[in-house]
């Protein structure tokens, strides 16, 4: 029986593999983030307690794009034979200037061992049909006929993939089947694309055109994690590869890394084939599919998120000013999430342990470990997605944008979706709870 975190890790290489040949340039990324992970550790360099180096080398985050409530909810049976849980609601449509008419989650395991094992992320978008401020009540139905007739993922990989979240894993010759159909599903279809259909689209959005002017869905973009995400961009555009105006997300700065930064190369032009008003088949290239790179810091409490919110787009000396400094700083002002553990070997003086945490950690009774951001930001995702748009698109502000929610979402995937915040600080507290009471202390003030 091969295990769901296997599947998982075997899934993501394969997509890996698959990708690479899709689009030769996210293998360039793969070896310069290679060369400059080895070359912080030999230079003495670290990953911040953030996850070992193994970790860090084989950890990616992909991104798909669907179009309906059932699409979205077979793409989430696929993720949990994989382990995948869906965490978090993202609004894009509110997080950028362009039109992105998407609402997304990401997938991923959510317990500590299993993002040890493998931390695989799909970020998944669904297209908003229902908001009028991008689709008029015709385009609506007409773009519902058209998702409808699709089938992103045969029934064949549905009930492999039910079978392997049900039995928590699959025989080889069913995980085999298995990792083969789920990663053709996300290949880049040869089929040619309608290209009167997929201009209308297009017109509103880039992103809905992608969605909604294909008939599959495919690998938006697959993100290999770097310990230095300035030099990678500098070497990069050394290499003669256009990559995004920035690097989107916290400053670079001497204070602890945080939550999340993340940049890309700019779409490249793929060719595709096109089908014309008149029936006819002529080669074309749209420029959809990019290559992003992430950075991943410590994770932040909600507190922490609000004074980082605030900071958005602040000068490094703004936000060296106000930010905490230090990850001592940050456990103790509760701005960001920890794995605390009591201290071996303490010498003993006969005192007993402080109650509160200031006093645990600056007595050196435990010891702080932070606990990796696992997540997304709308803000960052939106600007990546706007930074590889050929044209902002069109929105009538005017109407009235459709209510989508985290609630919402949940009963579209019928399972619940995770609060990210409810899950680092389950572990936190946890790992609290456990330290203190091998410290004798009874009373939890976590």
């Amino acid at each position: 029986m091969i295990p769901v975190w296997r599947l998982r890790a075997a899934f993501a290489r394969r997509l890996s593999d698959m990708y690479g040949m899709e689009v030769p340039a996210y293998t360039t990324l793969l070896e310069v983030s290679a060369q400059v992970n080895d070359e912080v550790i030999s230079k003495g360099g670290d990953t911040g307690g953030l996850g070992g180096i193994e970790r860090v080398t084989a950890e990616r985050h992909g991104a798909i794009r669907v179009g309906t409530a059932r699409e979205m909810r077979q793409a989430a049976q696929v993720f949990a034979a994989l382990g995948m849980e869906p965490v978090g609601f993202y609004d894009l449509r509110e997080a950028a200037a362009s039109a992105v008419p998407v609402v997304s989650t990401a997938f991923r395991p959510i317990e500590a061992e299993e993002l040890e094992r493998n931390p695989f992320r799909v970020f998944t978008s669904m297209l908003t049909t229902a908001d009028r401020r991008f689709f008029d009540a015709g385009l609506e139905a007409r773009l519902e006929s058209f998702l409808g007739r699709r089938e992103l993922f045969p029934p064949e990989l549905l009930d492999l993939a039910a079978r392997a979240e049900r039995e928590q894993g699959l025989d080889e010759a069913a995980a085999e089947q298995f990792l083969t159909l789920a990663v053709a599903a996300f290949e880049l279809s040869s089929q040619p694309v309608d290209r009167a259909w997929y201009a209308e689209l297009e017109r509103i959005s880039a992103v809905a055109a992608d969605i909604g002017g294909v008939t599959s869905t495919h690998i938006n973009h697959l993100t290999p994690r770097v310990l230095d995400i300035d030099e990678l961009y500098r070497r990069m555009a050394d290499r003669g590869i256009t990559m995004i105006d920035r690097i989107q997300g916290p400053p670079r700065w001497d204070g602890p890394d945080v939550l999340l930064r993340q940049t890309s190369f700019r779409a490249l032009a793929e060719p595709r084939r096109f089908r014309e008003p008149d029936g006819s088949v002529a080669a074309g290239s749209l420029r959809v599919r990019f290559g992003e790179v992430e950075a991943r810091g410590i994770a932040l409490t909600r507190s922490g998120r609000a004074l980082y919110d605030e900071l958005i787009g602040e000068p490094a000396e703004v936000w060296a000013g106000r930010f905490p400094r230090t990850e001592h700083q940050l456990a103790v002002q509760d701005k960001a999430f920890f794995r605390y553990e009591p201290v071996a070997g303490r010498p003993g003086d006969g005192r007993r342990p402080p109650e509160d945490l200031a006093g645990l950690l600056d007595g050196g009774w435990v010891s702080a470990h932070p606990i990796v951001y696992e997540d997304f930001l709308p803000a960052s995702a939106a600007g990546i997605f706007q930074s590889n748009l050929t044209d902002e698109g069109t929105r009538d502000t005017t109407a009235t944008g459709a209510h989508y929610d985290q609630q919402w979402l949940s009963g579209v995937l019928e399972r619940p979706v995770h609060d990210p915040f409810d899950l680092y600080a389950a572990q936190q507290d946890s790992s609290l709870r456990q330290a203190r009471r091998a410290l004798g202390l009874s009373k939890d003030t976590s």
